[in-house]
């Protein structure tokens, strides 16, 4: 587990660096595996050493929603409510890229947060970039047009990707912005129009990171 100690080493003190180790499930998901799906019951809490995931909601129709991605060294605060307080997921964790993750028996989360205030720190600033994500996805879907909507997803897939050439279908993009595809390729259009993406028959080329 060489990775923990380069994504964690400078946050955590070496005590619990130790015990992640002697206690983590190390893990592997493919690009578009579900790895947490909503209702489940959580048993255990990933911290993110490579790679990125999605984080969505979805309404009674099924229809899904991108609230935030997390990315490597990240953490999920949703997960860890749900671990504290014996709850159900109310979000979907599907892998954007393929992962690499190890995941904490619920167990520990609150021994933790009393013993190492390394751990106590994280967590809270984990709730807290949870937080500032959250509102930023209500202020997009409340204040920005569907345009502007369009072009903020392509650029943070972009970032959290590390790639300004994205592999994604239209169909996608519609299901993860709940707007039809119809509307998507529209805008697309008109973004590549403005010369803020290139259109190619597979991939979307960011121009404006």
């Amino acid at each position: 587990m060489n990775q923990l100690t380069i994504n964690f080493g400078y946050l955590f003190e070496e005590a619990l660096i130790e015990e992640i180790n002697q206690i983590g499930t190390y893990k592997e998901f493919v690009s578009d595996t579900t790895i947490i799906e909503i209702g489940d019951y959580i048993k255990s809490m990933p911290l993110l050493l490579n790679g990125a995931i999605k984080i969505l909601r979805e309404d009674e129709h099924g229809d899904e929603l991108v609230l935030y991605y997390l990315e490597k060294g990240d953490t999920c605060a949703m997960t860890l409510s749900c671990c504290m307080g014996q709850t159900k997921s109310k979000i979907r964790a599907v892998a954007e890229t393929d992962v690499e993750l190890i995941m904490l028996p619920k167990e520990k989360m609150a021994d933790w947060l009393s013993t190492y205030k390394t751990w106590q720190s994280y967590i809270l600033q984990s709730y807290h970039h949870r937080m500032d994500e959250l509102l930023d996805a209500v202020d997009t879907i409340a204040f920005l047009k569907m345009d502007e909507r369009l072009f903020k997803y392509l650029k943070d897939k972009a970032m959290v990707t590390h790639n300004d050439v994205l592999q994604v279908t239209h169909k996608e993009i519609s299901e993860d912005l709940h707007t039809s595809r119809v509307v998507v390729s529209r805008l697309l259009k008109k973004l590549e129009n403005e010369h803020k993406i290139t259109l190619f028959r597979n991939s979307i080329k960011v121009l404006e990171l």
